[in-house]
């Protein structure tokens, strides 16, 4: 079976683009990258052309998830393979091809409508370092494991539990968590190290998007863009704490888009058996507006 190898750009709809560039540079760390296109902007974090697209059409949401396949070969073996999945697509223009600056792209979406595409040879710019928007003490973690993760609304876990399958991810449900009115059940999919590229089970159902983690190298680095995240008052929707599933140490803040950022340090491997969790290991207490059924139960 074909298999995507990574989440390897995701592609944003952004009302106040100006906001997002500072953002993204002076909070975030990332490289804003402006190349005089119209209503749009790259932020990069490592070698690639770009890991994030930031597109000023006002939608405050996702426009795409960008996921890799090997090469020439494994994207025309992931079409027959999309095909007997009666998975609809279209291959991208030459045109499209090279706006996402990679060497070829198909177009589709899962099956709550986010638009996903399927690439493979991207740009990359070994004659061009990545240069932090804003000082670190490390590095992003991206390589093989790809951009970081996101959580995405999926009305039908189970049709979107066969779509991801289908691009030779695998998963399953890893955390159970009484809201109070309903349990919930999460469940992340996995396509390389990164212990998940792409969940879904929580959020805000007018919004597709919940999330993109970034993972740094360094825990001082969560630290530091803690402070700088509160020295800015900008607001913390879930406050530091290890996740059980991928023991990720992290925090979530307010984008301008009103979505979530992730970001964290020390996620493990993925795990090749099923295991299920109903809480987090620490803190991840909720504020301003946060997952409050995500928070630990402490024994006693």
């Amino acid at each position: 079976m074909v298999q995507v190898t990574e989440l390897g750009y995701i592609g944003l709809g952004v009302s106040d683009i100006e906001a997002w560039k500072h953002f993204a540079g002076d909070i975030l760390a990332l490289e804003v990258v402006d190349e005089g296109e119209a209503g749009r902007c790259y932020l990069r974090m490592d070698y690639w052309h770009h890991r994030l697209v930031l597109h000023a059409d006002g939608a405050d949401d996702v426009a795409y998830l960008g996921f890799r396949v090997a090469g020439a070969v494994e994207f025309d073996d992931m079409q027959r393979q999309l095909a007997s999945a009666g998975i609809d697509y279209r291959i991208g223009s030459v045109a499209e091809a090279e706006e996402r600056r990679v060497l070829e792209v198909m177009k589709l979406a899962d099956p709550d409508g986010n638009p996903v595409e399927i690439f493979h040879g991207p740009l990359l710019r070994k004659n061009r370092p990545f240069h932090p928007g804003r000082g670190m003490h490390g590095k992003f973690v991206t390589g093989e494991r790809g951009l970081g993760h996101c959580i995405v609304r999926e009305r039908d876990s189970d049709a979107a539990l066969r779509f991801y399958q289908a691009l030779g991810m695998r998963g399953g449900i890893e955390y159970k968590l009484d809201s109070g009115s309903q349990v919930l059940q999460l469940r992340f999919m996995h396509c390389n190290k990164r212990e998940h590229s792409v969940a879904w089970g929580v959020g805000d159902p007018a919004k597709r998007l919940n999330h993109i983690m970034l993972e740094v190298d360094n825990p001082d680095d969560v630290g530091l863009t803690h402070d700088l995240v509160r020295a800015a008052r900008i607001p913390v929707a879930m406050q530091l704490g290890k996740h059980a599933n991928d023991h990720v140490y992290s925090f979530y803040f307010r984008s301008p888009s009103g979505f979530n950022i992730e970001y964290g340090y020390g996620g493990r491997d993925a795990t090749q058996q099923s295991e299920y969790y109903d809480a987090d290991t620490y803190g991840h207490e909720p504020e301003s507006g946060g997952e409050a059924h995500l928070a630990p139960r402490h024994p006693r």
